[in-house]
């Protein structure tokens, strides 16, 4: 008792002192209302903030966050780790480095974060120097323009039932060879070296001739229809026949037949030899493509992705395993066979029956002639497949073509009885000259038909100029 009697009580009170105040604990005890306490020094009411305190709360941040879209990554990157390098680097280290990283299109020393879009510049590109930058040429990187003519150069009449030879560098025709009664020439092919002209006849007779004698040396028979088109590959002779079989001949012996090919079941209308003779590409009525390998008489491989007749084949002359194939009038395409893994690369919708094709030897190029319905002749880029001019060639479907020696000039032959010359592929350099000093441009052999055969066309034209200008 006497410990409580000296202490004051909880409720005690000393002179001159008030009780602290203790109020009981609420919620709304420590709810701030228009951004301090409410038991705070400046309690206000609550409402929306006014603007001073919009400006005030807008710039109160605590990082800054850079605009994504207007940073340039690949600069960024490259300068981040070209100044992560602890390693001094000499004058010629940086210099190789600038050069590299100008030929990618990344930017020196520019400021990785950017916080929002540069403001446009006010200069303005000059007109005078952008059109007359160099053009690029079609299947290379740069030089100056080429020149394509939609005319041609020399037009020839290729009238009656012979074969003519015709002397580019002389302008002399000569006639060959004429065939007796209903017979005609149905395809003709000169040897590499120009010394021997192959005549193939709707008798399924394959003529030899000597082109500076002008003399038949031999006839080789046994087909039982006409010989549509022979290709030559050194000594040995391929024709293609009516009935679908192809022989190989050997036209150093007597016995000329070695070897007969049958995988097609309509007319071989299409057939070519690859450049090193290993190789043989055969297209036919039966919308068919077959490869065949030099050393068998079974197709390597077929291909069926044409949906007419095949006549347009071609070996690509700077990449040996590059074939190029063309389809009819119901088909239209041109398409680019991997002969190594058999894969088709890429296809072209001409919109006009492919009659022919031919590479260019110096240009990443290649020429199709087409018939129904616009007879004309189409250059493409490749491997883009870029169309990069059509020009008008004949009134009647382009038969066929060939290309010249010096690989500059296309001759075209028609229905209408006509050979027209196109220099299509000139040269970047100077002429191609032949022996004698004259331009190489060629001999044209040709020959036409006035009876009625094959695709429904009155008059064939066949032609062939890949004799040099040096055989007489």
């Amino acid at each position: 008792m006497a410990d409580f009697a000296a202490k004051p009580t909880m409720g005690s009170q000393t002179p001159h002192q008030r009780p602290p105040i203790n109020p009981s604990p609420h919620p709304m005890s420590k709810l701030s209302i228009g951004g301090s306490d409410i038991n705070g020094m400046s309690a206000r009411t609550s409402g929306p903030p006014s603007p001073r305190q919009k400006k005030a709360k807008a710039s109160q941040y605590d990082r800054f966050i850079p605009n994504r879209s207007a940073m340039d990554m690949a600069s960024s990157q490259f300068n981040i780790a070209r100044s992560d390098s602890d390693q001094p680097l000499d004058s010629a280290t940086i210099a190789y480095q600038e050069e590299i990283a100008r030929a990618c299109g990344v930017s020196i020393n520019k400021r990785i974060l950017k916080f929002r879009e540069e403001a446009p510049t006010s200069e303005k590109d000059d007109l005078r120097q952008v059109y007359s930058r160099p053009a690029l040429k079609a299947g290379a990187s740069t030089g100056t323009k080429r020149r394509i003519l939609n005319t041609p150069e020399r037009v020839l009449d290729a009238p009656g039932l012979s074969v003519y030879l015709w002397d580019a560098s002389t302008g002399d025709v000569n006639s060959l060879c004429q065939l007796e009664g209903d017979a005609y020439i149905s395809s003709v092919k000169w040897t590499a070296d120009g010394t021997y002209l192959a005549v193939g006849t709707s008798d399924g007779d394959v003529q030899i001739w000597d082109a500076e004698s002008q003399n038949r040396i031999r006839t080789m028979s046994g087909h039982q229809a006409r010989v549509g088109v022979i290709s030559w590959e050194k000594h040995m002779l391929s024709s293609g026949c009516r009935d679908g079989s192809i022989w190989n001949h050997d036209v150093r012996v007597a016995a000329h037949k070695t070897a007969e090919l049958v995988a097609h079941s309509g007319e071989v209308c299409g057939l070519t030899w690859r450049a090193d003779g290993a190789l043989l590409a055969s297209g036919g009525n039966d919308n068919l493509v077959n490869i065949w390998d030099a050393r068998s008489t079974v197709p390597k491989f077929t291909k069926t992705q044409h949906t007419a007749a095949v006549k347009a084949l071609a070996w690509s002359p700077w990449q040996l395993n590059l074939l190029a194939s063309g389809g009819g009038s119901y088909d239209r395409h041109v398409h680019f066979w991997n002969t190594t893994t058999t894969a088709r690369l890429n296809s072209i919708d001409t919109g006009s029956q492919v009659t022919s094709i031919q590479w260019s030897s110096e240009y990443r190029e290649l020429v199709t002639s087409h018939g129904f319905p616009h007879n004309h002749l189409a250059l493409w880029s490749y491997p883009s497949l870029t169309k990069i001019v059509d020009i008008p060639a004949h009134d009647t479907r382009v038969l066929h073509t060939a290309i010249s020696p010096d690989g500059q000039t296309v001759a075209t032959a028609a229905s209408d009885e006509s050979l027209k010359f196109w220099r299509i592929f000139e040269s970047r350099g100077k002429s191609i000259r032949s022996g004698k000093g004259d331009t190489a441009a060629s001999t044209l052999s040709s020959a036409s038909s006035s009876s009625s055969h094959g695709s429904g066309s009155a008059v064939q034209s066949i032609l062939d100029v890949t004799r040099p200008s040096y055989i007489r």
